[in-house]
């Protein structure tokens, strides 16, 4: 019963902070002319490694896995419902892919130091959702997607210099974007590794090592 109110409050901290960066990567980052470079998603994003990452310390990978799979639904639904198809489409399915090489990447480094696992799962899975999201959101390669689906094409075609080379915008987003998940990556170790000093003391000190399945 424990366990199954634990898992009910992770599907649903999932589900918020999906449904947060799904809404928040529309708008750029209107700060120190980061607007080309930034989209606020980055900063809520990093939240759903975080939840992963607890629940698979926690329980394993295949409670992970059921928390992954309620938040590719959540995701997909209010994506569809806010923004268009191909939106929905990329954002979902760079999710999903993700959070699931997460748990790949973080079962076989869960004996190593706290930290390890959950850093080397974030940037892993940060850098396949943010390359995988702005391709298939705004390259033009994937505007058959609006077609299909009635809409304009969204594709951002326009050109942007980064690091005085001519790069597409969507490309210099999804950079800025990564950055700040690498620096998120590392700031989610202060609550990951304070709640595994709290909750899970033994595991935290290298006492003892957790039991579950290594299956993805």
């Amino acid at each position: 019963m424990k366990q199954t109110r634990h898992l009910i409050f992770a599907v649903f901290a999932m589900c918020v902070a999906v449904t947060a960066s799904n809404v928040l990567v529309q708008y750029p980052f209107h700060w120190f002319g980061l607007e080309h470079l930034l989209t606020y998603g980055a900063f809520t994003y990093p939240f759903a490694f975080l939840i992963n990452d607890l629940t698979n310390r926690r329980y394993g990978p295949h409670a992970a896995r059921r928390i992954v799979y309620a938040g590719f639904i959540a995701g997909l639904l209010v994506s569809w419902i806010l923004a268009s198809p191909r939106l929905a489409i990329a954002s979902g399915t760079a999710f999903l892919f993700a959070q699931l090489l997460d748990i790949l990447v973080f079962n076989p480094l869960r004996r190593k130091t706290w930290w390890i696992a959950p850093l080397a799962a974030a940037i892993t899975g940060s850098a396949l959702d943010t390359v995988w999201f702005f391709a298939v959101a705004f390259s033009s390669h994937f505007s058959f997607i609006d077609k299909l689906t009635g809409y304009s094409d969204s594709s951002i075609p326009t050109m942007t210099n980064l690091m005085g080379l001519e790069v597409p915008v969507w490309l210099s987003l999804s950079c800025g974007d990564f950055g700040v998940k690498l620096f998120m990556g590392l700031f989610m170790l202060l609550p990951y590794g304070a709640i595994l000093a709290i909750f899970m003391p033994d595991i935290y000190h290298g006492k003892i090592h957790e039991n579950g399945d290594s299956a993805v």
